[in-house]
């Protein structure tokens, strides 16, 4: 009994991965979180909250099984390992978030997702800064050193208080509270057309600042001038209050 009763519990986990890859196997354009520890899960919780497309890689079985549900999609495997990440669907990717627990798994997880789609955008943890170097020289287009992130900003609690609070209470947790949104140029206008902040009016129209601007080369510019031009393939970054985020993504279908 005890065997059979094992037996048709593997059957019915079987399955249900089985059915889980089906749903993956139709995933493009997501986001791959490899690492379901205390990083991953806040990667995936904040994922969560704005509807993005993703799945996870965890090695550890037991943590998969804790965790894996319809709405949080999960591949028990070695994200070292090609095959694992081309189970994750990393060719159709658009960005793979590398919260390993070790730098050393970071970095082989980085040069295998590289490797298999050069044009996935890699964002990976590091835990010594020494290895900063070694993840951008690997493919990381961003790399996060959250214990430097959060001395940093301890410190800045104390130097500059009341500024680190005010940026604190900015809401990015959820689509409901958002206050800062990025957005394409090229969801607002045919931007072929190239107009200025100041004729696109978003402050007139939807209630939203445009307080940043980053053109297509990478470069950003804060506070930009109304005659600044939004040039093809550029964002800009908007302050609201929550109504008016909201506003402006109903206005431009976002």
């Amino acid at each position: 009994i005890i065997t059979e009763y094992i037996l048709s519990k593997n059957d019915l986990d079987e399955l249900k991965q089985k059915k889980m890859q089906k749903e993956i196997d139709k995933l493009n354009d997501h986001i791959i979180v490899c690492g379901y520890g205390r990083n991953g899960k806040q990667a995936v919780k904040k994922l969560l909250a704005h509807d993005k497309k993703f799945v996870v890689v965890e090695m550890d079985k037991e943590v998969a099984d804790r965790y894996k549900s319809p709405l949080l999609p999960m591949i028990i495997g070695n994200a070292n390992e090609d095959e694992v990440l081309i189970q994750a669907g990393i060719e159709r990717a658009d960005i793979m978030i590398s919260a390993l627990p070790s730098d050393a798994d970071n970095l082989f997880a980085v040069l295998s997702a590289r490797q298999l789609n050069k044009d996935l955008k890699i964002i990976s943890r590091a835990s010594e800064e020494t290895s900063y170097q070694k993840l951008k020289l690997a493919g990381a287009n961003n790399v996060i050193l959250p214990d430097k992130i959060g001395g940093d900003h301890m410190a800045s609690l104390v130097v500059v208080p009341d500024l680190v609070e005010f940026i604190d209470n900015l809401g990015i947790v959820g689509k409901k509270n958002i206050n800062i949104e990025e957005v394409p140029v090229d969801k607002l206008y045919n931007a072929q057309e190239s107009k200025s902040i100041r004729e696109l009016d978003l402050r007139q129209k939807t209630g939203c600042t445009v307080i940043g601007f980053k053109g297509p080369n990478g470069e950003y510019l804060v506070n930009p001038g109304a005659d600044v031009v939004l040039v093809p393939e550029s964002k800009i970054i908007v302050l609201g209050r929550p109504e008016q985020i909201q506003n402006l993504n109903s206005t431009y279908d976002l």
